[in-house]
């Protein structure tokens, strides 16, 4: 199989259904910024962290390629995909829950950094915060994958309190934001 088709040469991409639209529609966008995000969570799999942050991780970036065949595939294609589920929901929540009890509690909004796997954990979420936002977009356009935004929203927090243990992990300060008032 050839990587180059030369189909997308003059602006367009197929879908899972055989349609071809425009790379620049709000679809493309969404899925592909949660490419982007996969993509970024290697990064954050490749930094000094747990190998069961890593095992976590390999779950998630499974989880979004599911996502993003989903939202790849035309409305009412034929197609067998894989399906998010709300188990996948539940197990974020309870991978958060769990780094939490071992959390501090918030008293500030924190600054991003102090380690490369802090600063990659916090990259993580602000991209997953823009890939919901395009996915958002796109359901007001069109029909989009159940649970997909809820798994969003909850795969933002979780990577923000994982990026959080990974502070606690690494014995990194974590810089409180002090907003200047003058």
């Amino acid at each position: 199989m050839k990587i180059y088709t030369k189909k997308g040469d003059g602006g367009t991409t197929q879908l899972i259904g055989g349609s071809r639209i425009s790379k620049a529609e709000i679809r493309i966008d969404a899925y592909g910024t949660l490419d982007e995000l996969n993509s970024f969570i290697g990064f954050l799999r490749d930094q000094e962290i747990d190998a069961k942050y890593r095992e976590q991780l390999i779950e998630v970036q499974d989880r979004l390629f599911t996502l993003g065949s989903l939202l790849a595939a035309e409305v009412g294609a034929k197609m067998e995909l894989p399906a998010l589920k709300s188990e996948d929901i539940s197990l974020l929540e309870k991978l958060i829950d769990e780094m939490d009890q071992e959390l501090e509690p918030m008293r500030s909004f924190v600054l991003p950094g102090g380690h490369p796997a802090v600063s990659a954990a916090h990259i993580c979420r602000t991209v997953c915060r823009r890939a919901e936002r395009q996915v958002v977009a796109l359901s007001n356009h069109d029909e989009i994958p159940e649970l997909s935004l809820k798994y969003l929203n909850r795969l933002s927090d979780y990577l923000f309190v994982l990026g959080r243990k990974i502070t606690r992990d690494l014995q990194v300060n974590e810089t409180p934001w002090k907003p200047r008032m003058d």
